[in-house]
């Protein structure tokens, strides 16, 4: 896959976003990689989806999703993938719109992209880390990502990140539609059909630094949905052996 032929969308979800969202769409935009950024707004009560509609009207780079209410991330993922396929984009990405995911950092996983299927910003490998997380942040996160190593056999360092760069074709070998988790419990499912149907998976390092402006969207609930996610996709890790890979 030759650069001029990558065409790339970047999908942002966002929920009361309004102090972020410019001066995310400014840096996404200013990159010297062209991409299209796909906003997928959950009708956020600080107006940052008519923020975002503001840019679209501007720039046809932007594109704007709106839902009716807070319908969780991954639902908000499977809407910006449905319209990045139907507008015929190579390379989909995934991004907070908090910039703990660095807008930097996306010309290294597109460029990561010609070499795997599915590149992971991964605070785990050589070159990554965190910047600003609590100790009880960084200490779920790695529970997270054992428990789900373990039960599921992921071979990912970093199986519960949102900063991703597929491929498309990977996105359409997958029935979306059956995907039955949401919220941040969706990346550890992502993850699992994604090598279960043998595509290749690589990491790219990140420093992922904690939100500065706006609130966590992260809570108790949202742990608990996750357990149960690993735990009904360890049923099917048995009842569904892994495939061996796509060569």
């Amino acid at each position: 896959m030759s650069v001029t032929e990558i065409q790339a969308a970047v999908i942002v979800p966002t929920y009361n976003e309004r102090d972020n969202i410019p001066l995310l769409l400014q840096s996404l935009l200013d990159l010297p990689e062209r991409v299209t950024v796909i906003v997928v707004d959950d009708n956020s009560p600080d107006g940052t989806g008519g923020i975002a509609e503001e840019w679209a009207a501007r720039n046809d780079r932007v594109r704007v999703i709106h839902r009716p209410e807070k319908l969780g991330l991954g639902t908000a993922y499977v809407a910006g993938f449905r319209l990045a396929l139907a507008e015929s984009f190579t390379t989909i990405m995934t991004m907070d719109a908090d910039f703990s995911h660095d807008p930097r950092y996306v010309p290294a996983l597109i460029a990561t992209s010609k070499s795997f299927d599915v590149v992971i910003g991964s605070r785990y490998v050589a070159g990554g880390g965190t910047k600003n997380c609590t100790f009880k942040r960084k200490a779920l996160s790695r529970l997270a990502n054992g428990i789900a190593k373990a039960a599921l056999g992921l071979r990912a360092r970093d199986c519960t990140a949102g900063f991703r760069c597929y491929r498309a074709g990977v996105l359409k070998s997958l029935d979306l539609a059956s995907i039955k988790s949401n919220g941040y419990s969706f990346l550890i499912e992502m993850l699992f059909l994604v090598q279960n149907a043998g595509w290749s998976i690589g990491e790219c390092p990140i420093l992922f630094e904690d939100r500065v402006r706006g609130k966590s969207k992260i809570s108790q609930k949202e742990v608990y949905r996750a357990v149960q996610t690993v735990m009904r996709l360890f049923r099917d890790r048995f009842a569904r052996p892994m495939a061996s890979g796509r060569g």
